[in-house]
């Protein structure tokens, strides 16, 4: 009882020594950051905050202004810039002040020839929770750019939660660097540069949902709960990445449009792997494999699930294609070697178990690009004698229902969309890969039926 007293009395004294901030629309940053008298900005609360301590943001609109800018650095404009890192038992939390929504406006930062970062954040251990970011500018016109609402570029073992990215000319998450990364139920949406390269972007180009292009060493980085649609280029992409990248119970659909179904960009769902055309001695010396599981693509304009040219194969398990123009796209390079790194040819060292693809816009395209010989493809709906595969297996094919509410942890709303009405056949038709399932065996797709 002694050791307990202790104990408690140890515990309640670290808690006592946390601080907490608040940031308020009306707020001064002169002020002490009371609730009474609030801080105006995070930039301002981060040069006061310690491991440990929380910064409670309240609702409203932050019109962000040029003069906020944090710093300037080479081509990037940084507006806030977090560099303070907390510890591993200690994190430094910037959170949405309960039941409110703060946002926060940068439609007024256009600083000639920078590419704007609204949150650049190289500090570790920190916990971004229930902040919406709106209207993020591209201000270079003559070339390819491209400007970030959320850059982590080198903070480890952060967690970005709950964030709201949209009607911005930026792509909403990107991740150059850093370890142990969770991006966890955050939506990015109606992202659409039209600005740069003399107008019109490429009609849009680099401007996804979610980039995850770890430098070597980034490892363990985790996409969870995410949802991308109507950015003009690609839903999730990890081109360029030297390290394996996860996306789970992640949504994508619409990509490759603006509002309108205006066709823009490339317009996958998620884009999992390749390397462009960078030479053979820039590669990774160990070409990483990706994993994505139980995650839903739809109506992307080119590929739900796509390698992208590829020098290795991936995991596909548990996830739902519908109505894409390839549902499943395995394009690999032939290989590393100089003769052979830029020559496209079908997907190798792939697996692909579990998965459902119901009606691409091409019938003849569930699977494309795939060599049988060199790749695992067993237990899906497509490739397989026994099943056939129609309408009537689903609750519903309604894809309004993909921007339903999420639930008010944060969590993926529930929605009868792609879900398995009793008796399908696509019930138990799988195999144990170690994910969570119910009944003799896996259900077909991302989503598993009650029972």
């Amino acid at each position: 009882m002694k050791f307990i007293a202790v104990f408690i009395g140890l515990l309640s004294c670290a808690v006592s020594h946390a601080s907490v901030f608040y940031v308020a629309t009306n707020g001064n940053d002169a002020n002490p950051g009371t609730k009474e008298k609030p801080l105006q900005s995070i930039q301002k609360a981060q040069s006061l905050v310690s491991a440990g301590d929380t910064v409670y943001i309240r609702g409203g609109t932050y019109m962000m202004q040029e003069s906020q800018i944090a710093t300037y650095t080479r081509i990037w404009a940084y507006v806030i810039l977090l560099d303070k890192s907390g510890t591993e038992n200690k994190r430094i939390n910037y959170w949405a002040y309960p039941d409110e929504k703060p946002v926060f406006d940068f439609s007024n930062i256009k600083p000639a020839n920078y590419r704007v970062h609204a949150f650049e954040v190289t500090g570790s251990w920190l916990h971004f929770k229930g902040l919406e970011v709106v209207g993020v500018q591209v201000t270079i016109t003559n070339v390819n750019t491209q400007s970030i609402c959320f850059s982590n570029d080198g903070g480890s073992n952060n967690i970005y939660e709950q964030l709201n990215m949209h009607d911005g000319q930026a792509i909403g998450f990107f991740l150059t660097a850093g370890s142990n990364n969770l991006i966890l139920n955050c939506d990015a949406y109606r992202n659409y540069d039209y600005v740069s390269q003399g107008g019109g972007g490429r009609n849009g180009g680099n401007v996804d949902g979610f980039g995850n292009h770890p430098s070597a060493g980034s490892v363990n980085n985790v996409f969870r709960g995410c949802r991308a649609w109507l950015n003009s280029d690609d839903g999730y992409d990890c081109i360029s990445a030297f390290e394996s990248t996860v996306f789970e119970n992640c949504w994508a659909f619409y990509n490759g449009y603006s509002v309108g179904f205006i066709s823009r960009a490339d317009g996958n769902g998620f884009k999992a792997g390749g390397y462009g055309a960078r030479a053979p001695n820039l590669l990774p010396p160990v070409i990483p494999r990706n994993s994505i599981r139980n995650c839903l693509s739809v109506m992307n304009k080119a590929n739900g699930f796509y390698s992208n040219h590829h020098l290795n194969g991936s995991d596909w398990f548990n996830n739902t294609a519908y109505q894409n123009g390839s549902n499943y796209n395995m394009l690999n390079r032939k290989g590393k070697l100089e003769t052979e790194y830029l020559v496209d040819g079908p997907g190798y060292d792939h697996v692909l178990k579990n998965n459902i693809s119901f009606s691409p816009r091409s019938a003849s395209n569930d699977i494309t690009n795939y060599d049988p010989a060199r790749c695992t493809i067993e237990y899906n709906s497509f490739l397989n004698n026994e099943i056939r595969i129609s309408k009537e297996d689903f609750i519903s094919l309604d894809t309004s229902l993909l921007t339903a509410p999420r639930k008010p942890d944060g969590s993926l709303p529930d929605i009868d969309f792609m879900r398995l009405k009793p008796g399908s056949v696509l019930i138990d038709k799988g195999v144990n890969v170690g994910l969570p399932f119910k009944g003799k065996a896996p259900d077909l797709g991302c989503f598993e039926v009650m029972k």
